[in-house]
């Protein structure tokens, strides 16, 4: 698989690759995760946005947000996507499922478990943030409990807020986070070029900036000009395919034509690629 899909092997362990500067889009299951890896990404992260539009509980599907997918759920789907490549995986992991510091460690044990290389640890609990002091214990507790090859990325999520908070206030948790343990800080809702550079200057340690919310145009060559270690992607890649199924639907529908099936996959490309993409088959 290695010639024919130019799969690209970083060679390097998870927590090496945060001394360079990468790009880690993210997967929602396992099919997205193996042509993700397939394109020679060293590593890949999962989305819970992207899992929760792709499940369904009872008669009803799911939007983004624990806890409309409960841990459970989302470490079994998590599960799949380690299993399917042999990149490191970097979880989605929420707010760790739970306030108390106790259950942000287990949410760890359990991703060392299924696993994942790393993982982020959200200080929002779907409504506001939490507390800067027991946020803090979260990722002290997230670290103990993570062992040292898991890094562990505390993400703050001031700067999404409807309201967002000063910048120096997100600033300042990230570096009580760094204090805390975290190998990697997190700031999303930041598209300003400048702005980012500030981040980057300030805060004391890797930082991750997603791509693709909002209307930014920012580009990978524009944020690694500024020092930012790792790009993700969030659930563009999955609101993208999203996207792609309502305009064929709406094509189809209004037309009766699917022009769309031009961007498809080649059957025995797809056959290839996913027959032997279990690890140590490429």
């Amino acid at each position: 698989m290695a010639a024919l899909f130019g799969w690209k092997t970083a060679g390097m362990t998870f927590r090496e690759l945060h001394a360079g500067q990468f790009v880690m889009p993210n997967a929602w299951d396992a099919g997205s995760a193996v042509l993700l890896a397939a394109a020679g990404f060293p590593a890949i992260a999962t989305t819970s946005a992207g899992i929760a539009f792709s499940m369904a509980k009872g008669d009803h599907t799911l939007p983004d947000g624990a806890p409309a997918v409960s841990r459970d759920e989302m470490f079994e789907r998590i599960g799949e996507i380690t299993a399917a490549v042999d990149v490191p995986v970097n979880g989605d992991l929420e707010d760790g499922y739970g306030a108390e510091p106790s259950r942000v460690a287990e949410t760890i044990r359990l991703a060392v478990e299924a696993g994942l290389a790393g993982g982020n640890i959200e200080d929002y609990d779907g409504r506001e943030l939490y507390d800067v002091s027991l946020a803090v214990e979260r990722i002290v507790a997230a670290r103990e409990a993570a062992g040292p090859g898991f890094v562990l990325t505390a993400r703050t999520d001031g700067q999404l807020l409807g309201t967002p908070v000063a910048l120096a206030e997100s600033i300042e948790r990230a570096n009580r986070y760094r204090t805390a343990g975290a190998d990697c800080l997190y700031v999303p809702g930041v598209n300003s070029l400048d702005t980012i550079r500030t981040l980057v200057e300030e805060i004391d340690g890797p930082l991750n900036v997603v791509m693709g919310l909002g209307t930014s145009t920012l580009t990978v060559a524009d944020l690694q000009s500024v020092g930012v270690t790792r790009i993700s992607l969030g659930g563009s890649i999955a609101r993208a395919a999203l996207g792609f199924i309502r305009r064929g639907a709406e094509e189809l529908a209004t037309h009766g034509t699917i022009t769309f099936a031009a961007d498809q996959i080649p059957q025995a490309d797809l056959n290839h690629l996913f027959a032997r993409s279990s690890k140590g088959e490429h």
